[in-house]
This record gives C-alpha cells, sequence and structure tokens, in this order.
C-alpha cells in the first residue's frame, strides 16, 4: 500500500511538472522539449501528455501542447482567488479611474507573486505581468507591501531564496531589503521605482483579512516619468483600506 501511494504521488508529481513547463512557454511545447525542460524521459512526458490530453488539462496543436480549458476552468473555482478577486473588482475599476494606471492584484506563494487579477490601462506600459503569472515577490512594490505585513519567518524564506537581480535598480541586499520592508510598515505604502523593470514605477498597499493578516497586495503601475507617486500613493492606500474593510466585515 505504502509503495502504491508513493507511486501514485509520484505520477502526480512528473504530471505537474508537465503542466508547469508547458504554462511558460506562451506558443506551446513539444514533447522533446517537455522532456528536456522536467527532465522526464521522452517516452514518459509523451504518456504523461496524452493522459493530461484526455483529460482536459492540455490541449495539442499538432506537435506541440498547450494548457487545456479544463485547468482554466478549475482555476476559476479556487475558493481564494474568486472570492478576493471579486471583493477587489469594484476597488480595481475606481483605483484606475482615479490614477488612469494599470491595477495589479496578487498574493504571496513562497517567494514569488501570483497575480490574481490585471486591469490594464492603454497609458500604462506593457509589462509580462498577466493574471495566474508569478513574479518575484523582492523585486516588485506589490511583493514587498505584502511581505512587509508578513511575519518574519516568510520574508526569511524569501531571503534565503536569493535576492535575485531583476534590474540595475533591484535590492540585493538582505540588509537594505529589511530597511526598505521598516519603511513600508511605517508609512503603509510600497514603491518600486525601476527595481522590477527598467522604466516602470509602482506603488502598492497591503490588503488585511478578518484576522488582521495580511493576504493580498493591490497595486497601480506606469512609466516612471508620468506617474505622480503621491496621488497614486494615496489613492492605492485608499482602495486597500476600503478592501480590507469589506474582508474583515461582518
Amino acid at each position: 500500500m505504502h509503495g502504491e501511494r508513493s507511486a501514485e504521488l509520484g505520477s502526480i508529481a512528473r504530471a505537474v511538472r508537465v503542466l508547469d513547463a508547458v504554462g511558460a512557454a506562451e506558443l506551446g511545447m513539444g514533447v522533446s522539449e517537455i522532456a528536456r525542460q522536467t527532465g522526464i524521459s521522452k517516452s514518459s512526458a509523451q504518456r504523461i501528455a496524452v493522459e493530461l490530453v484526455e483529460n482536459g488539462l492540455l490541449e495539442r496543436d499538432g506537435t506541440r501542447y498547450r494548457l487545456g480549458l479544463h485547468l482554466f476552468e478549475l482555476g476559476q473555482r479556487v475558493p481564494r482567488r474568486r472570492d478576493l478577486r471579486d471583493a477587489a473588482a469594484p476597488f480595481m475599476h475606481d483605483l484606475r479611474e482615479a490614477t488612469g494606471h494599470s491595477v495589479h492584484l496578487a498574493v504571496l506563494d513562497g517567494t514569488s507573486v501570483v497575480y490574481l487579477d490585471v486591469l490594464r490601462s492603454p497609458s500604462a506600459p506593457p509589462l509580462p505581468t498577466r493574471a495566474g503569472g508569478r513574479w518575484p515577490a523582492h523585486g516588485t512594490g506589490i511583493g514587498k507591501a505584502i511581505l512587509a505585513f508578513s511575519s518574519a519567518d516568510v520574508v526569511d524564506r524569501v531571503v534565503a531564496g536569493g535576492l535575485r537581480r531583476l534590474s540595475e535598480r533591484t535590492i540585493t541586499n538582505p540588509g537594505l531589503f529589511a530597511a526598505e520592508l521598516a519603511r513600508i510598515r511605517e508609512r503603509g505604502v510600497s514603491y518600486d521605482l525601476e527595481e522590477s523593470r527598467a522604466g516602470v514605477a509602482c506603488v502598492a498597499s497591503p490588503v488585511v483579512g478578518s484576522d488582521d493578516q495580511v493576504v493580498a497586495g493591490i497595486s497601480v503601475s506606469g512609466w516612471h516619468n508620468r506617474i505622480n507617486l503621491d496621488h497614486s500613493a494615496a489613492a492605492v492606500r485608499t482602495a486597500a483600506l476600503g478592501l480590507s474593510r469589506q474582508l474583515s466585515g461582518p
């Protein structure tokens, strides 16, 4: 029985590896590439991909595979994603109207932020962020806003994972990063001044839930030479507080 369970978990882990690899490739991925990316043999990758297609988790386009519609349907049912996204929607729309910039809602997952929703502005920079996408938490305004109000062990895990440089301005020194989080705690607002991407500035605030624990972050992003940081900070802070009150309500 124990051996059967171990084999089952191994199969699931390999399937997740395949899904992760295919999901990271915008144009899909062939079997040979899947095998290289995952470290799974080509024959096993082929078998796993076929089974995932049969269950709607992958789709086949010629010789390439891409994520399937059933995976999208399941994602829409994730309670944390759905509830937070639905509650945040009116605040995000108001925030885009007030600032004219793109608006993001994200949660922390490990050392990354996962974007639950993105409202783009026509005048904002073409960012690589998208709903369901990930970005290193330490190099984003929204990630730093969440980390500043997270427990010490959560922050330690991020620092231990390495503060990878995303741009010339990314904070990569642990001591400087700790000082940055302290400043964010004092003012309740986080800034990303071209730290995640050259030319882009971001203002973010944490969102807290019913237990007064940080559950998400909300932000606006725009060109660094066009965004009014003071105006955006006030608007983001107001939106975050409003959403926090709603999540903390009866």
